[in-house]
This record gives C-alpha cells, structure tokens and sequence, in this order.
C-alpha cells in the first residue's frame, strides 16, 4: 500500500499539469451535466414494512385523487377579543377566505370549518383545512403565495390568522450561511496551524472542489436515481469536513518531510505513501459506516448515506492525486517563510520538543488517573442519555415567530393538543357482509378507548368498501402518552377484525412519526455491530494488533453516548436551551442516534488510524512503547487538533439554523467530535497505550500470517532508504 501510494505521489508531482487539468475537466463535465440534468425529485419519505405506509398506499389505491401524501394547510382563525368567529362578519371574513383557496393553484378541496363542524366549543376559534395535490416540497411558489395571501385578507379583516400544516414547509437545505461560517473558521484554525496562507489555502482548495464534483453529480443523477437536494445535505456537510481533513493530514506529512531535508518531489511521495495510507483506510472507515445506513430500510436514509459515502470517496482520490499535483507548483511555500529560510537541521530541531510531546509525556507520568478521569467524565456527560425519547419533532418545536408554531399554539388554546396530531383510522371492510355496520363497531370502540375525545363519522370510498375515520388524541402529538394510545387502538385490531371482518390500520402523521421512530430503535443494535464490527476487522489489518482495534470502538461508544447525553440535556430537558435558540423542549429526533452513530464513527477512526499509524510507525522503526507514543503525538498531535477543530467549525455553523432538527444534528455532531477528539484520542488513547505496553501490539502468530501486510506505516520505504544508504557507504578492505 506504501509504495503503490509512493509512486502515485510521485507521479502526481511530476505531472502536476497534467493531473490539475483532468480534475478541472471532470469538475467542468460534472457541472455541465448537473446543469442540464431534470429537476430532482421531492422527498418522499416512505417507510416501507410499517402499518402506517401500508395504510397510506390503501388509501392511495382505494381513494383515487385523494392524495393522501399531498401537502395540506391547517388554516387557524381566531375571533378578536370579546368576539366570536360565528359572528356574522366574522364568519362572512373566513368563508372569503376559503372561498378564495378552494379554486387556486394545486389545491384538491378546502373544507369551510363551519359546516364541517371545525368551531371550538366557545366559539372564538375554526380552522379550515385546505388540501394539495403535490407534496410539500412540490407546491410551486403561486400556490404558497396564494395561501399566505388569502391568509393575509382574514388579517385585514380583523382575524387573527396562521397556518399549519406542510404546504409552507421549506426543504431544509443545509446550506449557504452555514458552510460560510464553517469555512472561515476552518480558514482561521489553518493559518494558526500551518502558519502559512498558502498551506491553509490548498485543502480548502482541494475540499471545495472535491465537494462541488460530489454535489454536481448528486445532481446530475438526481432524476435517475431518486436523490433530491436534501439528499445532498449530509454529502455537503462531510465531504466538506473530511476533504479539508484528509487534505490537512497529507500537506502536514509533506511539510514534515521537507523539514527533514527532502527534495520537495521525494517529500511529496512519502506523505501520500505514508500519511495518505491513514487516509485511505479512514475513508473506507467513514464509507462503511455510511454505506451501513442501507440497513436500516429506510429509502431516503440510505440515499442520504450512499451519496455522502461517494462524496468521500472523491475526497479521498482528491487528496492523494490533485493535493500532491498541487504542492509541485507550491514547493516549499507551504512551510512559512521563516522556515523555509533556517536549515533542515535547525528545523528538525525545532519539532524535536512541542505541545503534543509534551502533553503525551504528562498522559506517560500518570496513565491511570486520565483514563480514569476519562471515563468518568464521558460517563456522567452520558448519564442523560439514559432518559433518551425519540420522535420526530413537528410544528410544536418550531421557533414561535413562525406562523406553523402559532398556529399550533392556537390550535391547542382552542380545541386541546391531540387536535395538532388527528390519528387516521383506515377500515377496510371489503369482503364484509355489511360494510358500515362494521365501520360503525370500530368507531364505537375507538370511542371507547381512553385517551380518545372525539371520533369522527366514517367516510366511505366510491366503491363503499373502504372508510376513513379520524380519531382525535387527548394528548399532543410528540407525547408519549400519543404513542401508547397508537399502540393501544392498533391491538384492538385483531379483535375487530374477529368481529367484523374488517381490517383496521392506524395512519397519520403521528402514526407515521411513531412506527419511524420505532423502526430506527429497532435498527440501531444490528446497523452498531455490523459499523463496528466491518470498522474494527479493518482497523485489524491496519495496525495488527487486536487490542487497539477494540480500544478504538470502545472508546467511540463512549463519545457518542456522551454526545448523546448532552443532545437530551439541551434538547430534550431545556438546560441551556435559550442559550442556542431552542424554543421548545421535546423528543430526539428520531434519526439522530443512528445518524450520529454513522457519521461519527468514520470521523473518530480517521483521527484514530492518522494518530496511532504514526505511533505504530514508530514502533515498528525501532521506538520504545513509551517513546513511539510521544513520537505520534509529536508529529500528529497538532494536525489532529486541527482536523478536529474544523469538523466542529464546520458542524457548529449548523448550530445557528431555524430549523430544530438541523440544529439538533449541527449540535450532536460537534459535541461527539469534541469528546471523541480531544478526550478518546487525545487522552485516553495514549493512557491506554501506556497502561498496555508491548501488549498494545500483540496479535496471534497464525492470525498475523493469515493477514495480508498493507504496510501503512510504510516500513518498505524506510527499508528502501537503509539498503540506499548502505550501497552509498565506501567499501573497506
């Protein structure tokens, strides 16, 4: 592996031309094709094998044109004080507006509330609900104009008025702003770093390219393939993050070896033979447990993984074919001027003793108090986890100066919480004997059900045999009590079904938020021990020992369980909630766990294999335990650092977005890096390497014949130079 990446950096450098040229090439094919591609489809988030979908594609089949995942509005009317909304101006003002949305643009039906029986009991509050023929993100910008205006013309004539629902929801692109600040402090950490513009210019460089090809095809196949612009977000947000990383790690290993004296041409094939091994195997680390979210069985998840696992693919070929092209028109610019001035054994000199050497020295004198210390910490920033509740937050967690938000509150104010989350009951009575006396039991015994207020009348289909009944929860639609009620209505099935004939399934959006969290719980456990399992057989061929491989997914199971804990402190309890912009408390989202657990883990490993590849390259070479662990942290400890502080620039200007789930995501990710970064590798790596010794490094002698040597410390380079040396030296006789 050493010596094949060896000469392809050493090609690369030679044919610098040649190989900038073909990337801009292929950048300008990509962008040519993701401009001349078909718009990309809406998200559809289906959740196959769950009985909320499998009622949702009844529907659709035995209610034609019902669109039953069309976008709807949830158009809340509130009288002035001291006024009712059935006052005869009052009334005449909302039937207008309804009036008005029924013949516009995209719209299916608009139920005046007043004859269907939408009015709170003390008469100051309806709500009209208007319904699309597209899903939310598919309703073109008339129709969403048209709605906020007609919702505009019940303000002018004094209502107050806001819509909820999912015809205004926006695509919750992660983008502009976001990447911006991530950018620019990602710049700032590099300059302080390198100490050299040009240094902190090339992986950004390098990144935004890599970044744009991966996007620019994403688009491209966009219509072929299903994948949409929120598809791209998570490809966005880490291949940005691992090209400048993967970048960071070769340029530092290039400016290493031009400190030790080498041509710039021979330094250039060594970081790529050395350093870029680290990045290969961390970006097949960070592939796996991308590519692992295709377990889970959702479609847009594995959408989400499979195109961020391409987009690090192309980081990968970007930093060991155009970062090395690029450092041959650079030269020995990326080192600071200053350095480029003094000597190779002055600047060798001046590496010999630095911060990460001393602080491994300090971790050597006292291995057992940071582990302990360590673990203890990450298990009480953890502790929180324990009361972890999943969902999928809806309008209730929005910030209140959005109109969706309002109109839930208003909703709640008016006609109670559950009115926010309606459970749709499908009934299928075909092959029944009486369709609508079966219809009716099943109404009857909802109604019976506690937690429920009201229930509507079945509506039948064209056909007569098949009915929609609405069931309205006591209960808001992210409370736990919301769930077991679900689960409640759907147990009386099989006696209805005993009775009647008739099969009943419960749908919805709360029905559906509730079968996906479930689902995601249930995926969780076989998606950790096939990341960590495929992670930890690779990190085995990488560094030969058994032992490290299983410190290293130790030790990540610990940072995400501690970055869990502080998501349900923030999140979930409020504590310091104010402080970054959450309006309202409530469950985890439901994909945050395992998207953490993806994206997270590749991240850990790669500064797993960049630190510890160099402390084993040490090892190898000659070093004692002790001392290889200082060498590591010598010459990597600060690049780590780095890498780390740019994954969390760019994962906190997440932080800052409207949208809680983005947010919630920006958090989580930044915390765990945090935790994985500067206590797992920075801490309790080099203590449990001390603690272990030799024995770090022990494998079994019939499993270390059995492995195939990858040789990523490159210790065929080294044993290249020691034969050049030797021919070099004078024969004596």
């Amino acid at each position: 592996m050493a010596t094949f990446l060896y000469r392809l950096g050493r090609w690369a450098f030679d044919r610098r031309k040649l190989v900038t040229l073909l990337w801009v090439a292929v950048l300008a094919v990509g962008g040519v094709l993701a401009a001349k591609a078909p718009a990309a489809p809406d998200d559809g988030f289906a959740m196959p094998g769950t009985e909320a979908q499998q009622a949702f594609d009844l529907m659709n089949e035995r209610f034609p044109g019902g669109h039953a995942d069309g976008a709807s509005a949830r158009i809340v009317f509130v009288a002035p004080d001291g006024q009712k909304i059935t006052a005869g101006p009052n009334q005449q003002a909302v039937e207008r507006t309804v009036a008005e949305l029924a013949h516009s643009e995209q719209v299916t039906g608009a139920v005046d509330p007043f004859q269907a029986h939408a009015v709170s009991q003390d008469g100051t509050t309806a709500y009209a609900t208007v319904s699309y023929s597209v899903k939310g993100g598919e309703l073109s910008d008339g129709a969403k104009t048209t709605l906020e205006q007609a919702a505009q013309h019940g303000r002018d004539a004094g209502l107050k008025v806001e819509i909820g629902g999912t015809a205004l929801m926006s695509k919750g692109e992660a983008g502009g702003s976001s990447e911006a600040i991530g950018m620019a402090l990602s710049a700032v950490v590099l300059v302080i770093t390198f100490g050299s513009l040009v240094a902190a210019g090339l992986p950004l460089l390098t990144a935004v390219i890599g970044v744009g090809l991966g996007m620019a095809l994403i688009t491209a196949l966009g219509s072929t393939l299903g994948l949409s612009a929120t598809t791209g977000t998570l490809a966005m947000m880490l291949g940005l993050a691992v090209g400048i990383d993967y970048a960071v790690f070769i340029v530092s290993r290039y400016r290493a070896e031009l400190a030790e004296g080498r041509a710039p041409r021979e330094a250039a094939g060594r970081a790529v033979g050395t350093a870029g091994s680290a990045v290969v195997f961390a970006g097949l680390t960070v592939v796996i447990a991308l590519a692992g979210l295709s377990v889970v069985g959702i479609p847009i998840l594995s959408k989400m993984g499979l195109a961020a696992a391409g987009t690090v693919v192309i980081a990968v070929l970007v930093a060991l074919t155009l970062v090395p092209a690029l450092l041959g028109f650079i030269g020995r610019k990326v080192l600071p001027r200053k350095v480029r001035k003094a000597s190779a054994t002055t600047n060798a000199r001046r590496s010999g003793e630095n911060g990460g050497a001393r602080w491994a020295r300090f971790v050597l004198r006292r291995p057992l108090l940071v582990l302990i210390g360590g673990v203890v910490g990450l298990g009480v920033l953890a502790a929180p986890a324990l009361d972890l509740r999943l969902g999928l937050p809806g309008d209730e967690a929005k910030p209140t100066s959005t109109t969706e938000r309002r109109a839930y509150d208003l909703l709640s104010d008016g006609f109670g919480p559950g009115f926010n989350g309606p459970l749709t009951v499908l009934v299928d009575t075909k092959g029944t004997p009486n369709p609508k006396a079966a219809a009716d039991k099943v109404v009857e015994t909802i109604h019976g059900v506690p937690g429920v207020v009201a229930v509507t009348p079945p509506v039948f289909n064209q056909a007569g045999d098949t009915a929609l009944v609405n069931a309205i929860p006591a209960t808001g639609p992210a409370d736990a009590a919301t769930t077991d009620l679900v689960k409640t209505i759907r147990g009386k099935a099989a006696g209805l079904k005993a009775d009647t004939g008739a099969t009943v399934l419960v749908t919805g959006t709360t029905a559906m938020n509730i079968d996906v969290s479930q689902k995601l719980s249930d995926a969780l456990p076989p998606y950790l021990a096939l990341v960590v399992g495929l992670a930890v057989v690779l990190l085995l061929l990488v560094f030969r020992s058994v032992l490290v491989p299983l410190k290293a997914a130790l030790g990540f199971l610990l940072s995400v369980a501690a970055a869990l804990g502080a998501v349900v402190a923030i999140f979930q309890w409020g504590w310091l909630a104010e402080l970054i912009g959450v309006d309202q408390t409530g469950p985890v989202m439901s994909m945050m766990p395992i998207f953490m657990i993806g994206v997270v883990f590749g991240l850990a490993m790669d500064y797993e294999v960049f630190l510890v590849t160099r402390i084993r390259e040490a090892y190898v070479h000659g070093e004692s335990p002790s001392e290889a662990i200082v060498t590591g942290f010598r010459h990597n400890a600060r690049v780590v650092t780095a890498a780390a502080l740019i994954m969390i620039a760019v994962f906190s200007g997440f932080i800052g977005m409207n949208e809680p789930m983005i947010k919630m995501m920006g958090l989580g990710l930044a915390a765990a890096v945090a935790f994985d970064a500067f206590v797992v590798r920075m801490a309790l790596v080099p203590a449990v390497l001390a603690l272990l010794g030799r024995r770090a490094w022990w494998l079994p002698k019939k499993l270390d014949k059995a492995l195939p040597d990858v040789d990523v410390e490159g210790a065929k380079l080294q044993a290249a130079d020691a034969e050049q040396a030797a021919e070099q030296q004078p024969v004596t006789v």
